[in-house]
Protein backbone atom coordinates (compact mmCIF):
# COMPACT_ATOMS: atom_id res chain seq x y z
CA UNK A 1 0.00 0.00 0.00
CA UNK A 2 1.41 3.34 -0.92
CA UNK A 3 1.71 5.39 2.06
CA UNK A 4 -0.81 8.43 1.04
CA UNK A 5 -3.53 5.89 0.86
CA UNK A 6 -2.64 4.74 4.44
CA UNK A 7 -5.97 5.41 7.01
CA UNK A 8 -5.31 7.76 9.37
CA UNK A 9 -6.75 5.02 11.98
CA UNK A 10 -3.74 3.47 11.52
CA UNK A 11 -1.06 6.36 11.70
CA UNK A 12 -2.69 8.20 14.14
CA UNK A 13 -1.67 9.13 17.92
CA UNK A 14 -4.23 7.21 19.82
CA UNK A 15 -6.16 9.19 22.64
CA UNK A 16 -6.39 12.69 22.92
CA UNK A 17 -5.20 14.70 26.13
CA UNK A 18 -8.10 17.23 26.49
CA UNK A 19 -8.95 19.88 29.35
CA UNK A 20 -12.04 20.88 30.70
CA UNK A 21 -13.18 24.87 29.47
CA UNK A 22 -12.63 26.43 32.77
CA UNK A 23 -9.36 24.74 33.62
CA UNK A 24 -6.27 27.61 34.03
CA UNK A 25 -3.99 28.45 31.56
CA UNK A 26 -1.58 27.16 34.29
CA UNK A 27 -2.96 24.00 34.72
CA UNK A 28 -3.14 23.96 30.84
CA UNK A 29 0.83 24.65 30.51
CA UNK A 30 1.57 22.19 33.31
CA UNK A 31 0.01 19.80 31.76
CA UNK A 32 1.52 19.90 28.30
CA UNK A 33 4.78 20.20 29.93
CA UNK A 34 4.50 17.11 31.60
CA UNK A 35 3.03 15.20 28.59
CA UNK A 36 5.25 16.56 26.19
CA UNK A 37 2.59 17.82 24.00
CA UNK A 38 2.50 20.59 22.08
CA UNK A 39 -1.36 21.10 21.88
CA UNK A 40 -4.06 19.59 23.59
CA UNK A 41 -8.42 19.70 23.11
CA UNK A 42 -10.56 21.47 24.97
CA UNK A 43 -13.83 19.57 25.76
CA UNK A 44 -17.16 21.12 27.05
CA UNK A 45 -18.93 19.47 30.18
CA UNK A 46 -20.75 17.24 27.71
CA UNK A 47 -17.34 15.66 26.33
CA UNK A 48 -17.13 17.02 22.27
CA UNK A 49 -14.13 19.55 21.63
CA UNK A 50 -14.60 23.47 21.27
CA UNK A 51 -11.15 24.01 20.87
CA UNK A 52 -7.72 23.46 20.91
CA UNK A 53 -5.11 25.11 22.92
CA UNK A 54 -1.22 25.07 21.84
CA UNK A 55 2.02 25.65 23.10
CA UNK A 56 1.87 28.72 21.07
CA UNK A 57 -1.45 30.28 22.32
CA UNK A 58 -0.13 29.81 25.69
CA UNK A 59 3.14 32.08 24.65
CA UNK A 60 0.95 34.37 23.24
CA UNK A 61 -0.71 35.03 26.78
CA UNK A 62 2.55 34.80 28.85
CA UNK A 63 3.09 38.28 30.57
CA UNK A 64 -0.04 39.45 30.31
CA UNK A 65 -1.70 40.54 33.85
CA UNK A 66 -3.08 37.30 35.42
CA UNK A 67 -2.62 35.20 32.29
CA UNK A 68 -1.88 31.43 35.11
CA UNK A 69 -5.93 32.13 35.74
CA UNK A 70 -7.35 32.92 32.43
CA UNK A 71 -9.47 29.90 31.68
CA UNK A 72 -8.92 27.59 28.48
CA UNK A 73 -11.74 28.62 26.74
CA UNK A 74 -10.78 32.22 26.87
CA UNK A 75 -7.40 31.71 24.68
CA UNK A 76 -8.69 28.15 22.99
CA UNK A 77 -8.34 28.14 19.27
CA UNK A 78 -11.84 27.47 18.16
CA UNK A 79 -11.71 26.53 14.48
CA UNK A 80 -10.67 23.10 15.02
CA UNK A 81 -10.46 21.11 11.91
CA UNK A 82 -11.33 17.35 12.00
CA UNK A 83 -11.04 14.08 9.89
CA UNK A 84 -12.48 10.46 9.75
CA UNK A 85 -10.69 7.90 11.15
CA UNK A 86 -10.73 6.93 7.30
CA UNK A 87 -9.69 9.13 5.78
CA UNK A 88 -6.57 8.71 4.17
CA UNK A 89 -2.80 10.48 4.86
CA UNK A 90 -2.73 11.92 1.39
CA UNK A 91 -6.51 13.67 2.35
CA UNK A 92 -4.79 14.52 5.53
CA UNK A 93 -1.39 16.20 4.52
CA UNK A 94 -3.71 18.42 1.35
CA UNK A 95 -5.78 19.81 4.49
CA UNK A 96 -2.67 20.77 6.43
CA UNK A 97 -0.97 22.48 3.44
CA UNK A 98 -4.08 24.37 2.40
CA UNK A 99 -5.24 25.63 5.59
CA UNK A 100 -1.63 26.13 7.00
CA UNK A 101 -1.89 24.11 10.46
CA UNK A 102 0.56 21.74 11.95
CA UNK A 103 -2.17 18.92 13.09
CA UNK A 104 -6.08 17.69 12.93
CA UNK A 105 -8.01 15.61 15.37
CA UNK A 106 -9.66 12.70 14.72
CA UNK A 107 -12.88 12.01 15.68
CA UNK A 108 -14.92 9.17 16.39
CA UNK A 109 -17.76 8.00 13.36
CA UNK A 110 -21.22 8.76 13.54
CA UNK A 111 -23.02 5.69 14.79
CA UNK A 112 -19.83 4.23 15.92
CA UNK A 113 -19.90 4.30 20.24
CA UNK A 114 -19.74 8.24 21.60
CA UNK A 115 -19.55 9.32 17.93
CA UNK A 116 -17.67 12.84 17.13
CA UNK A 117 -15.54 12.50 20.15
CA UNK A 118 -12.02 12.84 19.84
CA UNK A 119 -10.35 9.30 19.29
CA UNK A 120 -6.99 10.39 18.08
CA UNK A 121 -4.57 13.33 16.33
CA UNK A 122 -2.37 13.48 13.44
CA UNK A 123 0.46 15.45 13.90
CA UNK A 124 2.55 16.80 10.37
CA UNK A 125 5.17 14.84 12.26
CA UNK A 126 2.69 12.03 12.26
CA UNK A 127 2.92 12.30 8.32
CA UNK A 128 6.68 12.08 8.15
CA UNK A 129 7.32 9.24 10.78
CA UNK A 130 5.04 7.45 8.05
CA UNK A 131 6.91 8.66 4.93
CA UNK A 132 10.32 7.86 6.36
CA UNK A 133 8.92 3.77 6.88
CA UNK A 134 7.75 3.78 3.45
Amino acid sequence: MKIGNKLLRDAMTRGVATVPMDDTVKRVAVMLAKQGLSAIAVISPDGEVVGVISDMDILNVMGKEGWENMTAESIMTTRIETVSPTSTINEAARIMREKHIHRLLILSEPGVGASQRPIGILSASDIVREAAKA
